[in-house]
């Protein structure tokens, strides 16, 4: 007598069922989680290589910020940027504090958005450790019940044993079903997102880029004695030997 996975969990006990029901769930839960995390990385990506070739043709901090409107975490950075030099404004001859006052910032926001490509991912993880103990546990309760219903019938033949068995032992292949494909999932958009960091981490380095090269230019323009613009509302004049 042969029976499909279908009739073995009609048969099963509902210790064992719920098990099965629990580790179904867990395994549509990872494939949904794959679909959607890879649909997000790849628009991410493609906003991280957009943002980076407008900051490479950006000349300024201003230009930057023009070119990376609505391009998410690209504008995030350079606002930042734009904020801490117009609240440094009326900080003089403060060029290496005001990098690092910026470089602080957007290390924090770097960080955030590695975090939030990160959201999500933590489930697969949880699902890789757990769904083999949770089948097992679904084996083991099947095949306790097995032996217990031996024992009341009376009966040792193995047609009585088998199918019980049988349906216990589902389980733990349920429970390998929903951990394997959770682990390889887990560890792809580990990659996938360690990638998309990487490209947060350039765009960072290109802001960087134009704070330090407008601060050149302020600096050269000061020690000239011509009129220093610090950001788009308000300029400075600094006049050499004042």
């Amino acid at each position: 007598l042969t029976f499909s996975p279908w009739e073995m969990f009609l048969n099963a006990g509902p210790v064992v069922r719920c098990v099965m029901v629990l580790l179904a769930v867990a395994s549509v839960l990872t494939w949904t989680i794959f679909v959607a995390k890879s649909v997000e990385l790849l628009r991410v990506r493609a906003r991280l290589h957009k943002a980076e070739q407008a900051l490479e043709q950006a000349g300024t901090l201003d230009l930057g910020e023009e070119r990376t409107r609505q391009i998410g975490i690209a504008h995030t950075l350079v606002m930042a940027a734009e904020t801490e030099r117009a609240r440094s404004a009326d900080i003089l001859h403060d060029s290496e504090g005001l990098k690092e006052r910026i470089v602080l910032h957007l290390e924090r926001l770097e960080a955030a958005e590695g975090r939030r490509l990160m959201r999500g991912t933590g489930v697969l993880a949880t699902i890789g450790a757990t769904s083999p103990f949770i089948g097992l546990f679904g084996t083991v309760w099947g095949i306790m019940t097995s032996f217990t219903g031996i024992a009341a019938s009376k009966a040792t033949s193995l047609a009585v044993v088998a199918p019980g068995i049988a349906e216990a032992l589902l389980a733990t292949a349920l429970g390998l079903v929903a951990a394997i494909p959770a682990v390889v999932i887990y560890n792809h958009l580990a990659r996938q997102t360690a990638s998309c960091r990487a490209q947060v981490a350039d765009l960072t380095a290109l802001v960087m880029r134009l704070v330090s090269r407008d601060l050149g230019r302020t600096l050269g323009l000061g020690n000239s004695g011509q009129v220093v613009r610090l950001d788009q509302a308000r300029d400075v004049r600094t006049v050499a030997g004042e």
